[in-house]
């Protein structure tokens, strides 16, 4: 089933095209990941599916219902983690929780029940009193994530979650948005800088000024857009005679050549054709920054 479905989108500021004519759809249950530069399109279409943006054409449906027409009720179904903190600086943590709460009208039970789960799940207890101004980076992003998910929504918004995160962080934050996925079928729409997030993800969509470049799963993107790697570590010199002749691009390193080939099987070629020169070899799939590269022409950075 899709949860979140959007057809031939455009939202123009004169003669920027912001997004230009896209369509892709989000289904129930998944993560979604949304690649691209600062400027591509993601937060605009993001504002729109959260109703801070109207489109100027297009359609937009969030769990059936139009952007334009029942955003009342699509707002109770999302969770939203923005770049930029919406938190208040001068409440305490769980004011902070409490007041998005009090928006939903939970009762007194539910919002308890929520609130330890959170608390526990997230390790907010230490700072559930404390005022957020004073609390860090990492512990604020965990507040913001509490925030977005006491009112049970059917779908996170994670707007670059993890940016600036140390280690621990990241993965304490994706352990519970894994649980809930798991346990209640939450339905992630991502933005991230970070490949091996968007690696993880069941459906990858590209934008670039605007556009969609390329969408599929992770495996497909790889498949399609990304070169693999042989790397050999132990080689007769005649291998350095049969590359230079071949046409395959490599390069000589400390202790192994790195071979780029098209595909698994021009890598299963190229092993077989050398079988007694290559004495110790590895095949590496592309990377999605690989993907990326090859179909913006860009580096998505990671930070």
């Amino acid at each position: 089933m899709d949860i979140i479905t959007i057809n031939n989108l455009k939202k123009y500021y004169k003669e920027v095209k912001a997004v230009d004519d896209i369509s892709f759809k989000v289904k129930q249950g998944e993560l979604f990941a949304f690649l691209g530069l600062n400027g591509a399109g993601k937060s605009t279409t993001i504002n729109i599916i959260c109703g801070a943006l109207k489109r100027d054409s297009g359609e937009v449906m969030v769990d059936g219902f139009d952007t334009e027409v029942d955003m009342v009720k699509i707002k109770r179904e999302l969770g939203v983690v923005f770049q930029s903190s919406v938190l208040d600086g001068t409440l305490t943590v769980y004011d902070n929780i409490k007041t998005r709460a009090t928006m939903y009208g939970m009762s007194k039970e539910q919002f308890k029940d929520n609130l330890n789960f959170l608390v526990e799940k997230l390790e907010l207890k230490e700072i559930l009193n404390r005022q957020l101004n004073k609390l860090s980076g990492g512990q604020k992003r965990r507040v913001d994530i509490a925030r977005a998910l006491i009112h049970n929504p059917k779908i996170l918004i994670l707007d670059e979650p993890t940016t600036g995160l140390d280690p621990k962080t990241r993965m304490l934050v994706w352990n519970v948005i894994n649980e809930l996925r798991a346990d209640k079928n939450l339905t992630v729409f991502l933005t991230t800088h970070y490949m091996e997030e968007a690696s993880e993800a069941d459906y990858v969509v590209i934008i670039d000024a605007g556009k969609i470049v390329a969408k599929g799963t992770p495996n497909e993107l790889k498949n399609n857009y990304a070169n693999d790697f042989v790397i050999v570590y132990n080689y007769n010199d005649k291998l350095l005679k049969t590359l230079e002749k071949s046409g395959l691009k490599y390069e000589k390193k400390k202790e192994s050549l790195e071979v780029i080939v098209p595909n698994i099987v021009q890598a299963k070629e190229f092993l077989i054709k050398n079988a007694e020169d290559v004495l110790d070899f590895e095949i590496i799939k592309g990377k999605m920054d690989n993907v990326f590269l090859n179909v913006t022409g860009k580096q998505l950075k990671e930070f």
